[in-house]
């Protein structure tokens, strides 16, 4: 994956296949910082410890449909690449954090792509879950609820091209003015 939005969806979609009915996806990207730092908080399944040890091996994985587990292995080593790191907090029966960070400065350190549409694309995908999205930047911070915005909608669900396409461009536009870029 070449852009960290990609391994944030991911995460998220493993978050969604542990039963998680919310995905907190934070991302803090301040230049006055030394790195770039994503998360992703669930409250779905969780993992017991064993597992937290091992699930960065490529080879353990809980699909059934295939025998390798790719998404967690391929961040740790791309975050790890950059300088930085990557670690997993799991409680089985209250969720999973996920997070990495990347060492700004570094030419191994992935751009962070298009994590609007990253979310917008989870958003559409499951409407029952809610996602948090919190964004750090240069010129201050914003926060998105995705249940804020379905209350908002009443009838219209949140899944429906017109709004996901809202959502997209509207995360768009708040992380451009809080980004300072």
């Amino acid at each position: 994956m070449v852009e960290l939005s990609l391994h944030v969806l991911d995460i998220v979609q493993n978050s969604i296949e542990a039963g998680a009915t919310e995905v907190r996806v934070t991302v803090r990207d301040r230049p006055d910082e030394r790195s770039i730092v994503l998360a992703v908080d669930d409250n779905g399944r969780g993992m017991d410890p064993e597992f937290v040890e091992r699930v960065t091996d490529p080879f353990v994985t809980t699909r059934t449909t295939r025998k390798v587990g790719l998404g967690l292995p391929l961040l740790k080593q791309v975050a790890q690449a950059s300088g930085g790191d990557m670690d997993i907090v799991s409680t089985k029966g209250k969720g999973t954090t996920v997070r990495a960070h990347f060492l700004r400065d570094n030419i191994d350190t992935p751009p962070l792509g298009d994590i609007p549409s990253s979310l917008a694309v989870a958003i559409a995908t499951d409407p029952r879950v809610r996602f948090v999205y919190r964004y750090e930047g240069a010129k201050g911070a914003f926060e998105f609820d995705s249940f804020q915005v379905a209350e908002l909608l009443g009838d219209v669900p949140v899944s429906e091209p017109s709004v996901v396409q809202w959502i997209k461009e509207y995360l768009k536009q708040k992380t451009r003015e809080v980004s300072g870029g």
